[in-house]
């Protein structure tokens, strides 16, 4: 055998999966090593054995043109034979020549596609996103079947080397976007990335910031939305979900159900989740500052209600409200934690039981009560996990800020959020628009979801090459054989 395979054979085999084993045939022999763990032994016994059989000790060269393998390659350099290896490729060596065919015969074990569990929607496809990268990029070229969607392959990670993938629509996507998009994919420097989450963190424009900065998504529908919008999204190895870029605050507010009911339903639930974002922010706030400062401000009708309600307490309103909002978040995280059946019953009867005794033991009052359970209820509406996260926490800032300065206070606070969204980018993007910058244009897919035969044009905020969606990208079906 030669030098190359005897110096991988020699410092491979001291893990206890690796494998190295001698191959012979009526005219030749062969050695064959590999990591038994990553590899598909069906395709060692039923292809790779058969074909070298049939060979009559041709070399290197004809054994790799008899190999039924698309995926092969002659290799000479020991870097790239022992990366190979690590990632479920087999090496086949001779005795003759100092070299090896490498062969990809990855054990591709993945869990199988299944329905959504964070975006759940009860009309549309129900397909998600899983961990094998392969897979995820089949069902992304699956629902758009174009000869310009584009697929560059990357590795970060020093330490454990995980596959991604940047896909956009050549010709459509815009190409200051998607170079920029690479270079913060290549600029990523740490040694351990296992999920794409940990990949944004790394790549926002603002990494102090509450806001998210990339649409993270498990729904292939969604994607096919951004990439065919000129989108630029990134799959990695391991991740069940994707992100894509540039993003935009509205586009965190749309849930991808809105697209496939009418849109006047469409409509309704778009404005109704932006109160109840504004409602699960303010509605606690306000409570300190009307009951703190402005107490003039509440109705005649409401005082005996809630003077009734307060007359026990022994705390005053802010004290009040950090007691009940992070019991809220205890019962909510502890359910996020246990098992899914555990996790229910914790939330259900957890909230029950803490709400009772606290009202009844004079730590809260129950229009505090019944307002907390509005607010964590309407936090619930955001369609993205990562924004509904900074929803949960925005309400701190302002709760502090009315405790000490009322309306005013919160008036403050909403302008330094205000003024920190304005300034904010996605991928060099403004993060408010359509509505700063001004794009009227866009506003058909904003607050108001129009009907689908009025989306004539693709949003402004990817800076798309083809503003009309009458663009000149062909499918796969339209090219003659």
């Amino acid at each position: 055998m030669g030098k190359l395979y005897d110096q991988a054979v020699e410092f491979h085999s001291k893990s206890t999966d690796f494998v190295s084993l001698t191959y012979e045939t009526p005219t030749s022999t062969y050695y064959i090593c590999y990591y038994k763990t990553l590899v598909n032994m069906n395709n060692l016994n039923q292809y790779i054995f058969p074909a070298l059989h049939r060979l009559k000790g041709e070399g290197i060269q004809k054994s790799y043109e008899a190999l039924p393998f698309s995926d092969r390659s002659i290799l000479t350099d020991y870097e790239e034979m022992t990366k190979k290896l690590l990632i479920g490729y087999l090496m086949i060596s001779t005795l003759e020549e100092d070299a090896c065919i490498a062969l990809q015969v990855i054990q591709t074990d993945a869990r199988s596609i299944e329905a959504p569990e964070i975006e759940f929607s009860v009309i549309g496809p129900k397909e998600a996103f899983i961990e094998s990268l392969d897979t995820n990029i089949m069902l992304i070229r699956r629902r758009l079947p174009l000869t310009q969607l584009r697929v560059e392959e990357y590795t970060i990670g020093h330490v454990t080397q995980t596959r991604c993938v940047v896909m956009y629509i050549e010709d459509l996507a815009n190409p200051i976007n998607i170079t920029s998009m690479v270079k913060r994919l290549n600029s990523i420097n740490t040694d351990v990335i296992t999920d794409s989450t940990s990949m944004t963190q790394l790549m926002e424009d603002n990494k102090y910031s509450l806001f998210p900065q990339f649409i993270e998504t498990e729904r292939p529908d969604r994607l096919v939305h951004i990439l065919s919008a000129g989108g630029i999204a990134v799959i990695a190895e391991g991740s069940s979900q994707a992100f894509s870029g540039p993003a935009t605050l509205g586009q965190f507010l749309v849930a991808y159900e809105d697209y496939y009911l009418p849109w006047h339903i469409g409509s309704f639930f778009r404005i109704l989740r932006i109160f109840a974002i504004l409602f699960s922010i303010l509605v606690t706030p306000m409570y300190i500052a009307v009951l703190t400062y402005h107490y003039h401000l509440i109705p005649t009708l409401l005082l005996e209600p809630i003077i009734s309600s307060r007359i026990n307490l022994p705390f005053p309103p802010f004290m009040e409200v950090i007691f009940m909002e992070l019991s809220i978040e205890l019962l909510r995280e502890a359910g996020a934690r246990l098992p899914s059946k555990i996790g229910q019953t914790i939330g259900i009867v957890g909230g029950i039981v803490l709400g009772t005794a606290a009202v009844q033991a004079a730590l809260t009052s129950n229009i505090l009560l019944i307002l907390v359970a509005l607010s964590a209820l309407s936090s619930f509406t955001v369609p993205i996990f990562h924004m509904s996260n900074t929803i949960r926490v925005l309400r701190y800032p302002f709760i502090i800020a009315a405790s000490m300065f009322g309306l005013v206070g919160i008036l403050i606070c909403a302008c330094f959020l205000l003024t920190h969204l304005l300034r904010l980018k996605s991928l060099g993007t403004p993060f408010l628009q359509p509505y700063y910058p001004l794009r009227p244009q866009d506003w058909v897919d904003s607050i108001i979801r129009a009907p689908l035969n009025n989306f004539t044009t693709r949003a402004t905020v990817n800076r798309p090459l083809f503003k009309s969606k009458k663009s000149k990208l062909e499918p796969l079906n339209d090219i003659d054989e």
